[in-house]
């Protein structure tokens, strides 16, 4: 069985056609001369107008957040004029609760300042007053321990000196020696306490001051840096308040952004809820505008920057060039059925008129030539064993003649060898040979015996082996 393909499709792309695609009710020997000619070979696509440089207009509020009211897509715009309002509720009450915070927070660092004063106060007023004060205090009860001391000691003599005479009883004297003991003693005592209060009292005294300063001053500056995160937080508030009306930064037009495609809404309208940094709107230059079309992975090495390309608009046409090629697919997903192209940008010359949106065909030239020979791709066909036309013959049937094929465009393909300027192709071969009226393989003419392009006029015709 001899598998059949039909050529078409763009650049030099197969499209394989299954036999019931053609119609047995095709006219028989439907014919084409072959010509020679100029012919282009291009790739053909669909797009939509854009512009190269787009103002985005985002959302500057944290979270998510409902439009409550948006402008209309295509309107044009002065500087300042509103462009989208948000939902405010959330972020008033959040206003409120920040101004709360930065009073309380104020309040709360007023008081830590004084506290602070009040420690620094306290260490000086003890450096300078109570620690003077218990110093004297402690040195004043040695001195009477001392004088007290001393008048035990001379009462004790006294005492000795009357029970000699035996004008006191030994009782007595014990008395006074006792008296003298519990001076010593009350002596030592003083003597320790203001030794102690030199050596240790005083400093610790004084590092508990110290320690509760530089609590109050650690207090202080936490204070101080809470009240900025709430001052912080309260002038954020304020911004994202004020963001909840967004205004146009320049005079202009103002557009959607391209819905993505697998979505059904586009990204903005009333009652939508946005993400921070999503953008809402965009303002093109209408100065720069450009087409991104795709191109199909069997051909996009032919594309290249530079490439001359022609656009079809709804009013009018335009001559314009590729400025990019993507080197990285588009993604694939159920909205690009599955098939990989790659991003190509069309660059427009500056003209009136060019607004974002419109439709447009493409063609994108591939290749040019000036004289070459063509037929069209109906009438050609690929066997197992290569590219095939049938020739019209006035009393014989078709002739099968092997073709070397060239590049082709939907309609027409290039002919390098196997065909010369005048003959008459079949245009249904496919008919034929479901018919099997083609003739045998003594009929087969090699490329041995055609000729290229340049000895085409010095060409004998071979006769037929049926004459």
């Amino acid at each position: 069985m001899i598998l059949v393909i039909l050529l078409g499709g763009v650049g030099t792309g197969i499209y394989y056609l299954p036999d019931t695609l053609l119609s047995k009710e095709v006219v028989e020997n439907l014919t084409y001369t072959v010509s020679r000619g100029p012919i282009r070979i291009s790739v053909a696509e669909q797009g939509t107008l854009e512009s190269s440089d787009n103002t985005e207009i985002k959302c500057r509020v944290r979270g998510r957040n409902t439009v409550t009211w948006v402008v209309e897509s295509g309107a044009i715009v002065q500087e300042g004029d509103e462009l989208v309002r948000l939902d405010t509720k959330v972020i008033e009450e959040n206003l409120s609760l920040q101004k709360t915070n930065v009073h309380e927070a104020t309040a709360t660092l007023e008081k830590t300042k004084t506290d602070a004063a009040q420690a620094q106060i306290a260490i000086d007023s003890f450096e300078e007053g109570r620690y003077t004060k218990g110093l004297k205090s402690r040195e004043a009860a040695v001195e009477r321990a001392q004088i007290n001391l001393d008048a035990s000691k001379e009462k004790y003599q006294q005492y000795r000196q009357l029970f000699k005479r035996g004008r006191v009883s030994e009782l007595e004297l014990d008395g006074s020696a006792f008296t003298v003991t519990q001076a010593e003693l009350q002596l030592k005592v003083a003597e320790t306490q203001l030794d102690v209060y030199k050596r240790y009292t005083r400093a610790m005294d004084l590092e508990q001051l110290k320690g509760r300063l530089n609590a109050h001053k650690s207090k202080l500056f936490a204070d101080e840096a809470g009240l900025q995160m709430d001052m912080a937080r309260r002038a954020r508030a304020e911004t994202e308040l004020a963001n909840c009306v967004i205004t146009a930064p320049k005079s202009g037009l103002v557009i959607y952004p391209t819905a993505a495609a697998w979505r059904n809404t586009p990204d903005i309208a009333e009652g939508v809820s946005v993400s921070h940094d999503q953008v809402l709107l965009i303002m093109p230059d209408l100065d720069r505008m450009q087409i991104e079309i795709g191109i199909h992975e069997a051909i996009v090495d032919r594309v290249k920057a530079g490439l001359e390309a022609y656009v079809k608009l709804p009013d009018r046409e335009l001559k314009a060039e590729v400025s990019e090629v993507a080197t990285i697919a588009q993604p694939l997903g159920p909205w690009s059925g599955n098939v990989v192209k790659y991003d190509t940008i069309i660059s427009l010359p500056d003209q009136d008129g060019l607004k974002p949106g419109m439709s447009a065909e493409v063609e994108v030239v591939l290749a040019e030539y000036d004289d070459v020979l063509y037929v069209p791709v109906s009438a050609v066909l690929e066997t197992d064993q290569g590219h095939f036309c049938w020739i019209e013959r006035d009393a014989d049937p078709p002739k099968k003649q092997r073709v070397i094929l060239g590049e082709s465009n939907d309609i027409y393909v290039i002919v390098e060898q196997g065909l010369k300027e005048g003959e008459q192709v079949l245009l249904n071969p496919l008919e034929l040979m479901e018919q099997e009226k083609v003739a045998g393989d003594d009929a087969y003419r090699g490329l041995s015996e055609t000729v290229t392009y340049a000895d085409e006029e010095s060409v004998t015709e071979e006769p037929d082996s049926n004459e």
